[in-house]
């Protein structure tokens, strides 16, 4: 499926089985996004089905990135921008990790139905 900037292997689980983000809204909004932000946008993280996503995640075999989440490497003043355009584009859930080494910081964002922000 992927969109104009982003392509079906960097919207898979990285586990190799294969599966995708299918939510048209979601996929939508994302390249929305990234036509507002003007430039590449590199994903860390994408869609994980619930057995690689119970490996890697506190939120178990349930979590955002088991239907339509991604995180986005960003940080600085990039994060920011990226931050308030992401709520501009219809995002609800936003997670904000800014700390540690410069390479792995992010910013989470999914659509969910009661917004909500966090920080890592």
């Amino acid at each position: 499926m992927g969109t104009e900037n982003f392509t079906d292997n960097e919207l898979s689980c990285r586990c190799g089985c294969g599966q995708k983000i299918e939510d048209e809204v979601f996929l939508y909004n994302l390249q929305r996004l990234r036509e507002m932000y003007g430039e590449p946008m590199y994903l860390s993280s994408a869609f994980r089905c619930p057995e690689y996503n119970a490996k890697v995640s506190t939120t178990g075999a349930n979590g955002p990135h088991t239907k339509a989440a991604v995180d986005v490497l960003v940080y600085g003043e990039d994060a920011q921008r990226l931050l308030w355009m992401a709520m501009a584009s219809g995002f609800t859930g936003i997670g904000v990790k800014q700390n540690g080494r410069w390479s792995s910081r992010f910013i989470h964002i999914d659509r969910r139905e009661i917004p909500w922000v966090w920080s890592y």
